[in-house]
């Protein structure tokens, strides 16, 4: 039997290519005011970033708790040769822990792995695809979990984020520091390093950041698979995904939105490029 790859919402994998490669999405929580919500199965990406703009209240998130984990083990553990469950860094998330815990409450049940792939976004979707795609080819749990860990070392992110402001308000920063950077005019550039959140520089205009974003890609050629993603600047998206086709195939590079579990934190304006190396 197929082994199930499981992942979680920050992955911001697209709906229709979770549908395609047969991959389960535990939602993130998130809460706007009284009101909570499941990401991708209450509240969609568009209809998010409408209620970021007019809502009084700045939302939440909180990450999916060990029982939403537990149900969707129970229901896979019999029908599938075991799970290889995949998520968010655990440097920046409670994800992986829960998943640790929902899996020794079932692990006499069936196989299960739990694989911390140090990124969110598409960098983690990238891991999750590569564990999907063993899976599909008929690779055991074990061949599986190693081809997820086996990816999380040829993966990287870079991007900008063009306000500090939604930083400050979900308490990832400190609101000092996002005034300043309002006043200065400047946009931080974030990278990950060994699973946690990194400065990458900072610059004065969009035009600097997609020149670095392009300058980080480039030095980090060859590579087997690039995603781009975005929060409601669709067209940077496309502009950067042309420039970057230069001397990478495009039919090897993908664009995708930021999803509500992260726009909470980075708000519209997010620009980045998550790449594989190629062997």
């Amino acid at each position: 039997m197929k082994v199930q790859v499981v992942t979680d919402s920050t992955s911001d994998i697209p709906q229709e290519v979770a549908k395609q490669m047969g991959i389960i999405v535990v939602p993130v929580h998130l809460r706007f005011g009284n009101k909570d919500y499941l990401d991708g199965v209450d509240i969609q990406t568009n209809e998010f970033y409408s209620m970021l703009a007019s809502s009084a209240d700045h939302p939440a998130t909180s990450q999916p708790n060990p029982e939403d984990f537990s149900s969707v083990y129970r229901e896979y553990c019999g029908a599938t040769g075991g799970i290889v469950s995949i998520h968010v860094s655990s440097k920046i998330s409670g994800t992986f822990n829960s998943a640790v815990m929902a899996k020794n409450t079932l692990k006499s049940q069936c196989p299960i792995e739990v694989v911390d792939s140090k990124f969110n976004s598409a960098g983690l979707g990238l891991v999750v695809m590569a564990a999907a795609r063993a899976a599909r080819a008929g690779a055991s749990v074990e061949q599986v979990a190693n081809e997820a860990r086996e990816a999380v070392g040829k993966v990287g992110m870079f991007g900008m984020f063009e306000t500090m402001k939604y930083l400050a308000r979900s308490g990832r920063v400190n609101k000092t520091i996002a005034t300043a950077s309002r006043i200065l005019n400047v946009m931080p550039l974030l990278t990950f390093h060994d699973g946690e959140i990194v400065r990458g520089g900072l610059v004065r205009t969009v035009n600097k950041g997609m020149d670095r974003i392009y300058d980080y890609v480039r030095r980090n050629i060859p590579i087997s698979e690039l995603v781009i993603v975005h929060s409601k600047v669709a067209d940077r998206a496309v502009l950067l995904k042309k420039r970057l086709s230069e001397f990478i195939e495009e039919e090897k590079i993908s664009i995708d939105e930021l999803g509500p579990s992260l726009g909470v934190h980075g708000g519209p304006g997010v620009l980045l490029a998550a790449i594989r190396r190629a062997e």
